[in-house]
């Protein structure tokens, strides 16, 4: 992604290149930090108190809020980027893409009151945080581009969220890193195919209008403003028609 010179520069960590090659390093790393937080939530149990809680999350959000910013303003096209969300929301909210991921979430609880309440409820919960959303979606296709930065930042927010569910959950929360090795990992190859796409223009407006849903995420985790940001997905797909055509239009 595009420095921004009025923001610090990477923080070595995260631009560092994977020590044993590939996409699968930063979801390995993703796997542990959830595994390593869940395991601390687990010993720590009920005794995390709720202010404690609220805090790991207003400090998250605000993580989040500079990761949305720092991405949103590398755009070299605000109306393509503009264009794309505004279409994007046009066509999540036809589909109901918001409305049917939260029906998808309630069915699996159901499913999971059903059988083993504290292992499997923990498990599902914990999956459905780590792996449904646009930064698993967006983190996940930039990893397999090439910059696994996103996806680390996500790892470092998802140990702490292990950390608070596990606490009142249980050992099921550990489970998910499993699923993040098979949604992140599936998702990290698919971008490896759209490796040519990050410095052209549509690669840049990608980032660009990911970092706008990633800052409707901070907003909505600090309690600022709630979005219905699944119905915001379908922008990142209507940027690369857009760039296309304002590159022949040009």
């Amino acid at each position: 992604m595009p420095a921004i010179s009025m923001l610090s520069p990477t923080p070595a960590f995260f631009a560092m290149e994977a020590p044993f090659g590939g996409p699968m390093f930063a979801v390995a790393v993703n796997m542990a930090t959830v595994i390593v937080g869940g395991v601390a939530g687990v010993a720590i149990g009920d005794r995390l108190p709720s202010r404690m809680r609220t805090t790991i999350l207003d400090a998250l959000g605000l993580g989040t809020l500079v990761i949305g910013a720092r991405m949103a303003l590398g755009s070299q096209n605000l109306l393509l980027a503009i264009g794309s969300l505004l279409l994007g929301a046009i066509a999540g909210t036809a589909l109901d893409l918001e409305g049917r991921m939260e029906a998808g979430a309630e069915k699996l609880k159901r499913i999971a009151r059903s059988d083993s309440p504290t292992f499997v409820a923990g498990f599902i919960s914990a999956s459905l945080l780590f792996c449904v959303g646009p930064m698993t979606f967006l983190g996940s296709i930039q990893n397999g581009m090439g910059d696994p930065e996103l996806l680390l930042i996500k790892s470092l927010l998802d140990g702490f969220a292990a950390l608070a569910l596990a606490s009142a959950m249980g050992v099921g929360v550990l489970f998910a890193s499993l699923t993040i090795l098979a949604v992140q990992g599936g998702l990290s190859f698919a971008g490896a195919g759209a490796a040519a796409f990050p410095a052209s223009a549509a690669g840049v407006e990608f980032n660009a209008v990911g970092g706008v849903i990633i800052l409707a995420i901070g907003l909505g985790l600090l309690n600022i403003k709630k979005m219905p940001v699944g119905n915001l997905l379908p922008a990142l797909l209507f940027v690369f028609p857009l760039a296309w055509l304002a590159q022949r239009l040009g």
